[in-house]
């Protein structure tokens, strides 16, 4: 039976990999290995800023592991996402990387660059020409929006990278992508499913996080045929089960039976999940439905700067009374600050032992022992947000509440100084999705390294 393997190693690039459980991937003479190096989940930041939450030296130990396997065994390396975000400064320090690793290992190979970055201007053209749709539970991006986001990049499908392998392309390195084509490419590439090939893509991403126990730092193979695919753990300590797979099949997914993408919806209303050995797992019946051809944007905005303080309580009295202390002290310094508008600013109170972690207040419980208190402040400058902070966090360090015996300090400060530089903080300013044509804003370059 006509069959491909995929080996990813690790579920974010620079994550890592016990080194044994990769030897044992490549000692199943894997047709490619995939690997994506990117989120959306540590925020809007490390797009707005142009920084990688990645550091360069696990990324780049990842990827000489990869490249001079892949190199050994005359195989393509497929990057998706380069750098976390997948904008040009991303993608620039991972390209670095690899060329560092070429010339140190005295490699040679053509390599694909695909960006997806898309400039602010073609966006409000495609505002303006009914081209984006919003994508729910976003609102549609307003042109302010849009012209103020620092980076705007575009989740490319297989297509691109399609073109690269056309090209002869042996490393591929691409900008934003979706994250189950840099696992799936070859196989489309070579006629298999689509739709299995795309699944089996959605699970392979975050490598053995699919396994039980799961893990973000080690090795999974997917094994690809012509009416299913498996999956195989590459180390003894985990085990691929019908429910592990299943689980990670409805991770990040509003739907359990749809997951969109570009160009097409994964239909898993006749999916199956078969246990085919103590550590293997066999998955059927995944149909890919074609559609209108839509990206989804992701653009990030610069909101101002952050300043937190760390503190704690232990006063019973003073950890009854602090929704009333907080609504106080929001109240003083409207008052002192009187010239600054509600835009101007953001002012919180996060509540470790009473909330601290939730979005939801949960039923009243019995008043904690002690209460950590961070006093978070956002600003148009570094300058204002230190001078909330610093109001905020004296007030209530000085704060005369209901029932008060002591007269010294409310608060407990773990470090000095007591008030910390958040630096910039962005927000999530563009989240829709754009009509565009498969290669429209994902120009493939191909040097030789």
């Amino acid at each position: 039976m006509k069959e491909m393997k995929i080996l990813s190693p690790t579920a974010i690039l620079g994550y890592g990999f016990p080194e044994s459980s990769f030897e044992a991937g490549m000692a199943e003479n894997p047709d490619v290995i995939a690997v994506d190096a990117g989120s959306t989940d540590p925020g809007p930041y490390y797009l707005g800023s142009g920084k990688c939450f990645v550091d360069r030296a696990g990324t780049k130990r990842d990827l000489t592991f990869i490249i001079k396997a892949a190199a050994q065994k005359n195989i393509p390396v497929i990057i998706g996402t380069a750098g976390g975000s997948g904008a040009k400064e991303h993608l620039q320090r991972d390209i670095d990387i690899i060329k560092e690793i070429a010339k140190e290992n005295n490699l040679s190979f053509k390599m694909a660059i695909i960006p997806s970055d898309i400039d602010n201007e073609s966006v409000l053209n495609a505002l303006k020409r009914n081209r984006l749709a919003a994508l729910s539970p976003a609102p549609m991006p307003s042109e302010e929006e849009i012209s103020a986001s620092s980076n705007i990049v575009a989740q490319m499908g297989p297509e691109p990278i399609l073109k690269a392998l056309d090209e002869g392309a042996q490393v591929i390195i691409t900008g934003r992508a979706y994250d189950p084509v840099v696992f799936a490419a070859l196989a489309i590439k070579q006629g298999f499913d689509s739709g299995l090939a795309l699944h089996l893509g959605k699970i392979l991403e975050c490598a053995a996080i699919a396994a039980t126990p799961g893990s973000g730092s080690d090795c999974m193979l997917g094994i690809l045929r012509e009416d299913h695919f498996e999956l195989k753990t590459l180390n003894t300590e985990r085990k691929c089960t019908t429910t592990s797979v299943a689980a990670h099949t409805l991770y990040e997914k509003s739907d359990p039976t749809k997951l969109p993408g570009p160009g097409g919806i994964l239909d898993l209303s006749e999916t199956t999940f078969e246990q085919n050995t103590e550590s293997t797992v066999i998955v059927r019946g995944t149909k890919f439905v074609p559609t209108d051809y839509y990206v989804k944007l992701e653009g990030a905005r610069k909101l101002g700067t952050r300043t937190v303080s760390f503190a704690a309580t232990t006063d019973p009295i003073m950890i009854k009374e602090l929704d009333n202390i907080i609504e106080s002290i929001r109240e003083k310094l409207k008052s002192n600050f009187a010239d600054l508008k509600k835009e101007d600013y953001f002012l919180d109170f996060k509540l470790y032992g009473a909330n601290g972690a939730s979005l939801f207040k949960t039923a009243e419980k019995s008043i904690p022992e002690e209460i950590a208190i961070i006093i978070d402040v956002v600003a148009k400058t570094k300058e204002l947000s230190q001078a909330l902070c610093s109001f905020a966090r004296s007030t209530m360090l000085h704060f005369g509440y209901a029932g008060r015996i002591s007269t010294a300090g409310n608060l407990a400060f773990p470090f000095s100084p007591s008030d910390f530089d958040g630096g910039d903080v962005y927000e999530f300013s563009i989240y829709a999705l754009l009509k565009a044509d498969p290669l429209e804003y994902f120009p493939v370059e191909v040097i030789q390294i």
